[in-house]
């Protein structure tokens, strides 16, 4: 494997702590334009996400750091509040369930924008490229799906990943993971003989994992987008905002050169 499709970034951030999330009580802040913003928690602005989804998000000493999280740290400053983060399953992020029930006012989850998805939530602009990836054990000579022919490959639930691997690869027996930290030391401990994720996520496990290696990608052309329930369109507009000036004032790249070692293409 070797070049790497284009990241995206948001700014130098601190971590946010963990909580759960109680109550569905409404309130307002206001949005740089002077606009009202629905929250689910006075002062707060509730993300939920599922971890570990390193380095987007994942847990260091006791706090929840990454990608994501810097990205939302912009959103909350401009909104004068402050993050909360609700690890919550994936399957309910994806299907708008959590932002319907009010359990969180933004979805950022490493989550790619799709059709299916869009019908049950409502999406920011893209704040990263990505496309799928294959790894596998250093040397295992496995750089293709027809070479896994036969073979088992793993995959986390209800990804665009696990889409893309049992659509494309006949004859191979995929294996179902809950999460990424699952689904990676599968492939450490010889459980599968690869597995296909995001690339952003495989590049850096590989980076410090030196006995694993991506061997491949796959041009899926995937944007990953914040979420919000359906027709929360203030909130959606903020982000939004805050996207596009975070691209044009440099936030944007110091961000994506603290989480990854190269800076954005675009």
């Amino acid at each position: 494997m070797s070049p790497r499709t284009a990241f995206v970034s948001p700014v130098v951030a601190t971590a946010a702590a963990l909580v759960v999330l109680t109550g569905c009580t409404s309130t307002e802040s206001t949005g740089s334009d002077g606009s009202k913003v629905e929250l689910v928690k006075s002062g707060k602005l509730t993300t939920c996400t599922h971890l570990p989804y390193e380095p987007f998000q994942s847990r260091q000493d006791n706090k929840i750091v990454g990608f994501d999280v810097d990205l939302v740290d912009l959103v909350a400053k401009e909104l004068d509040v402050t993050q909360e983060i609700v690890d919550t399953p994936f399957e309910g992020i994806q299907t708008g369930e959590d932002l319907n029930a009010r359990k969180c006012d933004v979805a950022a989850a490493g989550m790619t924008i799709t059709p299916v998805r869009e019908e049950n939530l409502d999406f920011s602009a893209p704040y990263f490229e990505a496309t799928q990836a294959l790894v596998t054990k250093k040397g295992s000579g496995f750089d293709s799906l027809e070479s896994l022919k036969g073979k088992k490959l793993g995959v986390q639930q209800g990804t665009t990943g696990e889409e893309y691997a049992k659509k494309n690869g006949k004859g191979v027996e995929t294996v179902q993971f809950e999460d990424l930290a699952l689904l990676l030391t599968a492939v450490k401990t010889g459980q599968v003989d690869a597995a296909v994720n995001d690339n952003g996520v495989l590049f850096e496990y590989v980076r410090e994992n030196p006995d694993t290696e991506v061997t491949t990608e796959f041009e899926t052309g995937e944007k990953y987008g914040v979420g919000v329930r359906t027709g929360n369109d203030a909130l959606r507009e903020e982000i939004n905002k805050v996207i596009e000036a975070a691209r044009s004032d440099g936030r944007y790249d110091a961000i994506y050169k603290k989480w990854f070692p190269a800076a954005p293409k675009n």
